[in-house]
């Protein structure tokens, strides 16, 4: 059973490097017994939301426990019914950096019925959790959250920026981060930090992460498998099936997001062929969704940027602009969101390279962490909004319906530095 995960996950050597455990199960199960007594103390850490690739009918129940235990989430429609349970697999995550192994469970949540409001909670034994909300995609409008590069060495600041943006959109319906989730990716220290300062907002909301090259690099700062990153979180399946979690795409409303990797340098000693496979995987997936709106997000920026003191880093289309535009132009996609440069560029609508309206509008999300770049970056003359220096935290909400995408970036305290709207 520890093979058809590791399969799934398609990194063999995790078995030897960094997990062990049980298979991950999954799946609307039995009616669990009504009349059984329990006791509400448990507590899961990091309990959390994620998304699936059909958000109206599924969703993914993650948390952590320092022990292994035969562990269950129980499910109902909001305010009582019948209760429902999943069995909940789990797979031991090696600490370091100070942290302890813990144990990483999991259930999968199919069979849901679109917009119904839920509760679900966690149970081992009569032991159980409070309940907590689950609400399913009701395939109309909806708000949503962007978190760009949250990478610290505080990560007080994430939570700080995290708050904000809760407050900012409390009707958020899921969120989004950009990729460099953490500074090291095999630092499980920075993980549990980066957690911990998502507090609650993912008990009630899925994440939607974007893998960074941040996620790639060893506690010694060598390039290397995302281990942490694919153990702390379960994606949909409907990328690559040899490249399991390191692309996929999903569906929330009126819109397709297809969830890129841009990480073939760190990751060409084991996927020589990444990019070649994304591509072809990555056109299947845009023609095939029937959603009014596709939006692209990926980390590493389509633009490539002059740097102030490198005169011989010239302005124009990064590698993997020249690589993926392209295939954004053909197949019409709508909005192209990034990451990476630690600061907010709206850039307007390019196409063949070009300012021209028939292309997807592109939007570089900006920080959401501690890691800044002062006067690093010029500006590039496809720039049309920067926001104001020096570059502080900020956030994005993402308003969406059939006829309209809204695009605004706010700073935590609430004022908004720039707004894009898309209408069909």
């Amino acid at each position: 059973m520890r093979d058809q995960w590791m399969k799934r996950a398609g990194i063999g050597v995790l078995a030897a490097v960094l997990l062990a455990g049980s298979a991950l199960l999954g799946g609307c199960g039995q009616r669990a017994d009504a009349g059984e007594a329990v006791i509400t103390d448990m507590e899961p850490e990091a309990l959390r939301q994620v998304v699936a690739s059909d958000n109206q009918h599924g969703r993914t129940i993650m948390w952590q426990q320092i022990r292994e235990e035969t562990a269950s989430v129980e499910y109902r429609t909001e305010g009582g019914g019948t209760i429902r349970s999943v069995q909940a697999g789990s797979r031991l995550l090696k600490g370091n950096r100070g942290e302890p192994d813990r144990y990483i469970y999991e259930a999968r949540l199919d069979g849901l019925e679109p917009g119904e409001a839920y509760e679900y909670r966690t149970r081992a034994g009569n032991h159980v959790s409070p309940w907590h909300r689950l609400t399913a995609d009701d395939g109309g409008a909806f708000t949503a959250l962007i978190f760009p590069d949250t990478q610290s060495q505080d990560y007080g600041v994430w939570r700080a920026v995290a708050e904000a943006g809760r407050k900012q959109a409390p009707d958020a319906e899921f969120f989004i981060n950009m990729g460099d989730l953490v500074d090291c990716g095999q630092d499980e220290y920075q993980w549990q930090a980066w957690l911990q300062g998502a507090g609650d907002l993912f008990r009630t909301m899925p994440v939607a992460p974007v893998i960074g090259n941040h996620e790639a690099y060893s506690l010694d700062w060598k390039m290397t498998l995302p281990e942490r990153y694919l153990a702390h979180f379960t994606l949909p399946d409907n990328g690559d099936p040899s490249l399991a979690g390191l692309f996929y795409s999903f569906d929330w409303g009126p819109v397709h997001f297809t969830v890129l990797n841009t990480q073939a340098e760190e990751l060409r000693e084991w996927y020589p062929d990444l990019f070649e496979k994304e591509l072809a995987w990555l056109e299947q997936d845009l023609s095939g969704t029937k959603q009014p709106w596709k939006v692209v997000l990926m980390h590493r920026d389509s633009l490539q940027y002059r740097i102030a003191s490198r005169p011989e880093r010239k302005e124009g289309i990064s590698p993997e602009g020249e690589i993926f535009m392209p295939v954004f132009d053909r197949m019409r996609v709508d909005a192209v969101l990034s990451a990476h440069l630690h600061t907010y560029r709206n850039r307007g609508h390019i196409y063949d390279f070009q300012r021209d309206a028939r292309g997807p509008l592109y939007i570089l999300t900006g920080v959401a962490g501690d890691v800044r770049y002062p006067n690093l970056w010029t500006n590039h003359a496809l720039d049309v909004t920067v926001a104001p220096q020096p570059e502080t935290d900020n956030f994005l909400t993402m308003e969406a319906d059939a006829d309209r995408l809204c695009f605004r970036a706010w700073l935590p305290d609430g004022t908004q530095i720039d707004e894009a709207v898309l209408t069909k």
